[in-house]
């Protein structure tokens, strides 16, 4: 019998074709208010820059406005892109929402810019620099949420002395030796790059060092999950996804599309097989299908706590999805 975990939301804010960003922030508010009711755990928010159908860019504020309209549920990044920003300003931000909100937040770093280059270029002039920066600007943020040192100049306030919770977002080794030698929790992106998913997750295990923040390994496992009363219906569905996924390969992103019923006179055969491999930890269909393909994965990799995701035109289908999901047995509820 499968161990029940917890589970939680990564949310990419969707802008459906013909909505406005304003009409996300308020989707995604009522999302958050149902996982809270329905015990998902937290609700995590990610950093993407120059996306027509993402609008979290400031995601430090959608958190805000998140958190400020939910009671207990914790909320955070999935994560903030750390080579894009200053680690002092981030600790006085996510220092600033901790202390609007205290218990509740979450700190999780991605070293990948979210964007293109373009856009990174723009958001930080020494784009390369800034990426190989990236273990030394974490740990930087650690001093920062730490109790203040003796004759300690530099200091973030708010945020000295809060002990943010800092997870480390990957989808490759790097990220799994980081947080195994940081001694932090680990989040890998098995919803878009599951290549690396059982190498980083052996680096991990095995290289862990135990911190004052965690002492054993934690794993967090991000999948797509798209549920629906039928198989039919969760297929048409996730056709919107599998779509935006093709359109940001061809160089064409642009909102999230609506759903179609012949998605195969949408992609060429290489653009299917591209797209469902990178979306292989995809769970399509009924509560009962969604269960089965998750009680696989966790019996393969054993995460201490799985995290959905899912791109939905339709808010209500989104709602609902996320909704049965909540109710499978297989999650212990917060």
């Amino acid at each position: 019998m499968t161990a029940k975990i917890p589970v939680s939301i990564l949310d990419l804010c969707p802008v459906p074709d013909g909505s406005t960003p304003a009409d996300s922030f308020r989707n995604s508010l009522e999302l958050a208010q149902l996982a809270e009711a329905n015990g998902y755990t937290r609700f995590w928010l990610a950093e993407h820059h120059n996306m027509p159908g993402i609008a979290s860019a400031a995601t430090a504020v959608v958190i805000a406005h998140i958190a400020g309209g939910t009671k207990k549920i914790r909320v955070g990044s999935g994560g903030i892109m750390l080579p894009n920003h200053s680690p002092l300003v981030i600790a006085e931000q996510f220092g600033t929402l901790e202390s609007l909100y205290p218990g509740r937040i979450d700190l999780g770093l991605g070293r990948a810019p979210g964007t293109d280059q373009m856009t990174s270029q723009a958001l930080r002039r020494d784009v390369m620099a800034a990426a190989e920066r990236f273990p030394q600007d974490v740990q930087e943020l650690q001093i920062l949420f730490d109790d203040i040192a003796p004759g300690q100049k530099l200091r973030a306030v708010p945020g000295a002395g809060l002990h943010v919770p800092i997870w480390m977002l990957g989808s490759s080794t790097f990220g799994a030796q980081l947080a195994a030698a940081l001694g932090l929790p680990y989040a890998f992106a098995a919803h878009f790059a599951p290549d690396a998913l059982h190498a980083a997750l052996h680096v991990y295990r095995s290289q862990f060092r135990p911190s004052t923040q965690l002492q054993k390994p934690y794993f967090m496992l991000t999948v797509n999950v798209l549920a629906a009363a039928t198989e039919e219906d969760a297929k048409y569905h996730f056709t919107s996804h599998q779509q935006a996924f093709v359109n940001l390969r061809r160089g064409r992103p642009g909102q999230l599309p609506p759903p179609v019923r012949d998605i195969e006179s949408f992609w060429s055969p290489a653009e299917k097989a591209m797209v469902n491999h990178a979306l292989a930890y995809s769970f399509v269909g009924t509560g009962a299908q969604v269960e089965n393909g998750l009680r696989e994965v966790m019996t393969d990799l054993k995460p201490d706590e799985l995290m959905l995701t899912g791109h939905i035109f339709d808010h209500a289908a989104r709602l609902k999805s996320f909704e049965i999901a909540s109710k499978l047995d297989l999650f212990t509820k917060a």
